[in-house]
């Protein structure tokens, strides 16, 4: 005789869990603070806004603020009190070599054996006093054929500057007129004081011309009372320079 399948009991029924609703927080969360907390976007323009004002602070700094018209480097001052037997009479002026052993000192400048070759630039002077053109002399910083300094004009070349140094440094036009025992200023040449006016190729000047850093191919027209005509360019390949 065949077994009856036996019928399982039914399914248990299983008792549902309450879902729980999100718990708030009474305490809220603290904001972030620090660069962390900073949106991405603010700190880089931030950024790039600030090292803006760097760059032009220091731009500033460095220039002084000056505008375009005095934007030639500049020296150290000079004391023309402290240069001995400075040049007094009226132009023209002759080079006054027999002072250079008691002036070099104080003006930086030393007796060489030789012209310098680290350091090789040119540069043209146009000088005026009272309308009447002043030329600057050859032998200017040369001693008799002794010695020459790093300052100097060769004969044949008279009113082009040779800047010729065995060390590279930088020389301004005040110590070439300390050579030549003329007190030069930004308002006098020699004894000769009033209005001055000054440019460099061309361009107007402010300040004093004495302080003027020498550079290469420079044409430098100085002029105490009446301006002439603006000289803005040389021709320094005519010389081999």
């Amino acid at each position: 005789m065949a077994k009856k399948p036996r019928t399982p009991p039914p399914p248990r029924p299983v008792a549902k869990r309450p879902v729980q609703a999100p718990q708030r927080r009474d305490t809220p969360k603290p904001p972030r603070s620090g660069i962390a907390g900073l949106d991405r976007r603010w700190l880089f323009g931030g950024g790039a806004a600030v090292v803006a004002i760097v760059v032009v602070v220091l731009v500033l700094a460095l220039t002084g603020g000056s505008s375009s018209n005095s934007s030639s480097a500049r020296g150290p001052a000079i004391d023309w009190s402290a240069i001995p037997n400075l040049q007094k009479g009226p132009p023209p002026w002759g080079p006054d070599w027999q002072q250079l052993p008691d002036r070099l000192q104080l003006l930086g400048l030393s007796q060489l054996s030789a012209e310098g070759t680290v350091l090789h630039v040119h540069q043209y002077l146009v000088l005026y006093v009272n309308g009447q053109r002043v030329t600057l002399p050859p032998n200017v910083g040369i001693y008799d054929n002794t010695f020459i300094t790093e300052l100097h004009v060769h004969l044949g070349e008279p009113n082009i500057i040779h800047v010729e140094s065995p060390v590279q440094k930088s020389f301004d036009l005040g110590q070439l007129f300390g050579e030549w025992g003329i007190r030069l200023t930004g308002s006098c040449v020699g004894n000769y004081c009033g209005k001055l006016s000054w440019w460099l190729d061309g361009k107007k000047q402010t300040g004093d011309p004495a302080r003027l850093v020498l550079a290469d191919h420079q044409v430098i027209e100085i002029a105490l009372g009446k301006a002439p005509k603006v000289v803005s360019s040389f021709d320094f390949a005519k010389y081999g320079l």
